[in-house]
């Protein structure tokens, strides 16, 4: 189904008409705002639970704690996950 530049144009005129040139600017910037939010929540989902944090790294740190002697209640559950 091939649109010829003429139909798109009517298209585009029958659609500011009855939305407007304002509402259609919102519309716009709602739906581009919507889209970096969902870039951005999919690219946190890949991330490790703590941003800025590597895994090998928190694993250090939990290792230098529990050589160090320090007592951390939350020790058995962070094993557990």
């Amino acid at each position: 189904m091939h649109f010829s530049i003429w139909e798109l144009a009517l298209i585009l005129v029958i659609v500011l008409v009855l939305f407007g040139g304002s509402r259609l600017r919102n519309l716009g910037s709602d739906l581009g705002s919507a889209i970096r939010g969902f870039r951005d929540s999919m690219k946190e989902g890949s991330k490790p639970e703590t941003a800025g944090e590597d895994p090998k790294k928190l694993e250090q740190a939990t290792t230098q704690e529990q050589t160090a002697g320090v007592h951390d209640p939350l020790a058995k559950e962070r094993d557990k996950v």
